[in-house]
């Protein structure tokens, strides 16, 4: 039965607000609770045997010419990084990176010496150089020389070329001499395998072709170095870099969290000491530059955090993957108090029908939710200029789409089309149809350009699960709470969801169903693009 908003009605608002927000805080709570871990062997004082460290921090770039560490934050972090691991692995003396063997000797530490080769002859001579004067001045220090690091990989020397780099450096240090590179390399090439006193593999189960689910990686990384043991038995195979990021998008069933960099780095150390190889972890510190060249999930690889002076997550116990979900929730609690409220102001002095605050709660509730992992997302994604600007617009939408479809439910208004939002004479009448659509037209062009994204250059880029079906929902429900409307079907709307549909089609195909936010992202595409083909433009 239709009634208006008087008291009565009001404290059936109250009642659904307060039935969605404790949802809310549920949702949350089970979202931030701890993922158990078996027993780790790093508990009790357990140490790694070699951690990858680059001693850059956020505003220092290798990737410009200007950069120079000081020793005095090499030996911030070495003091740190000596209370877990007594080694770690560099890669190259420039930027002031050649200060780490002696600092390393200051803490006890040992360090596999590495030694950066590319495309640059005279660059290349220069770090030869100094790694030989380094290796002859801290013998006790430096365990290994790691020359050169993925070059065959990247294509920067041939391997004539690096077999002739690795002699040079041979003959003049007493240290066992290696080179680094992706596993699959060092099945091709013998010559380069007789050359080296020991084989270094680098396995990454995240960035492999066929990416493997974090339960399967130190399977992954046993069944590997197995095989390339079998195919060069003569040789130590350490494994030079393996790890897990605990931030970025997935890549089909490789989820990146706090959790499963917990399980893959305590499984693959558990199994190093059951079968007695050395492992190196790649890395000791996230290294947000890496995110210009990797994407987010680049710069959060590292297993140490400098503020807190620990581990990221705790090597005995249980780990969250939403450690802040007490505040995420508050935040999705605030945006669905708004949407009550605005839905209650619009809906005064009007004949409300009863199911007005069911669909309120449809409203709002999810996007809700999503809403505090937008914010967790906002500065993972947000490395650019164009990614902050991005990342912030589909927040606002994301925030601004429930309370305005909610309000918009109770006026009863349809959303407007984007000509009618766009037009001079023929606009929409009030603020509440410019609000609607104006989210509905940002939330189009944001998910029509995170989806091209994804389709032609797919590699690198975040997935908005969260903030685009946040923001589609609403309109979803809006769209099924007023009356069809007639006419001709309105072009913009119609183009853009042949374009979200055929996307959507071909990133699920693409990201695989492993891949739960690629399809999660691919049923709000869909259903924007229902709510975009249901457009039609008012008789002329």
């Amino acid at each position: 039965m239709d009634r208006p908003l008087d008291g009565n009605f009001t404290g059936a608002a109250l009642a659904h607000f307060a039935l969605t927000a404790l949802a809310i805080g549920a949702a949350w709570w089970w979202l931030g609770a701890p993922i158990l871990l078996p027993p780790s062997p790093l508990a009790n004082g357990g140490k790694l045997y070699c951690v990858s460290y680059g001693p850059f921090r956020s505003g220092q770039d290798p990737l410009g010419e200007n950069v120079h560490v000081e020793a005095k934050q090499i030996d911030e972090d070495l003091t740190l990084l000596s209370r877990y691991t007594d080694c770690v692995r560099t890669y190259s003396v420039e930027y002031g990176q050649d200060q780490i063997a002696g600092i390393a000797q200051r803490h006890g530490m040992k360090v596999l010496q590495g030694l950066w080769l590319s495309n640059k002859a005279a660059k290349n001579q220069q770090q030869i150089a100094t790694v030989i004067a380094l290796a002859k001045k801290y013998p006790d220090v430096i365990r290994a020389i790691v020359v050169g690091n993925e070059v065959l990989l990247r294509g920067d020397l041939s391997v004539a070329d690096l077999e002739s780099a690795i002699r040079q450096v041979k003959t003049q240090v007493s240290q066992p001499v290696t080179y680094a590179d992706v596993w699959e390399f060092w099945l091709r090439y013998s010559d380069l395998q007789s050359l080296v006193d020991f084989v270094t593999i680098h396995i990454l189960p995240y960035w492999e072709d066929f990416p493997l689910p974090a339960s399967l990686a130190a399977a992954h990384v046993d069944d590997i170095r197995k095989k390339v043991a079998a195919a060069i038995p003569n040789k130590e195979i350490m494994i030079g870099e393996v790890g897990w990021p605990s931030e970025g998008r997935m890549r089909e069933g490789a989820l990146p969290s706090p959790a499963n960099q917990a399980r893959v780095i305590e499984e693959t150390v558990a199994l190093a000491q059951r079968e007695n190889f050395r492992v190196n972890v790649i890395e000791a510190f996230n290294q947000s530059w890496k995110r210009q060249l990797e994407g987010a999930t680049g710069g959060y690889w590292g297993l140490f955090d400098r503020t807190t002076q620990g581990p990221k997550f705790s090597f005995d116990g249980g780990v969250s993957d939403h450690p802040y979900w007490f505040m995420q929730a508050l935040a999705g609690i605030l945006l669905a108090a708004l949407g009550f409220a605005g839905a209650a102001v619009a809906g005064r002095g009007k004949t409300a029908p009863a199911w007005l605050w069911p669909r309120i709660v449809a409203t709002t509730f999810v996007p809700a939710v999503l809403f505090g992992w937008t914010l967790e997302r906002l500065p993972i994604d947000s490395f650019t200029a164009g990614g902050c600007l991005r990342s912030i617009a589909f927040a606002v939408t994301a925030a601004a789409a429930p309370i305005a479809c909610a309000a918009a439910c109770a006026a009863g208004q349809a959303a407007p089309t984007f000509a009618a939002v766009l037009s001079r004479a023929g606009g929409p009448r009030g603020k509440l149809s410019l609000a609607v659509g104006l989210s509905l037209i940002v939330l189009t062009l944001l998910s029509l350009q995170s989806t091209l994204g994804l389709v032609f250059d797919p590699r690198y880029r975040d997935i908005p699960f969260a903030p685009q079906s946040g923001a589609a929902l609403p309109f979803l429900v809006l769209m099924l709470s007023t009356p069809r409307l007639t006419g001709q079907r309105a072009m913009a709307e119609t183009v853009a969801a042949v374009m979200l549909a055929l996307s959507a089609g071909y990133i699920a195909f693409n990201e695989t169903f492993a891949n739960w936010q690629a399809i999660w992202l691919c049923a709000g595409l869909l259903g924007l693009a229902v709510i975009l083909l249901r457009a039609r433009d008012a008789p002329g």
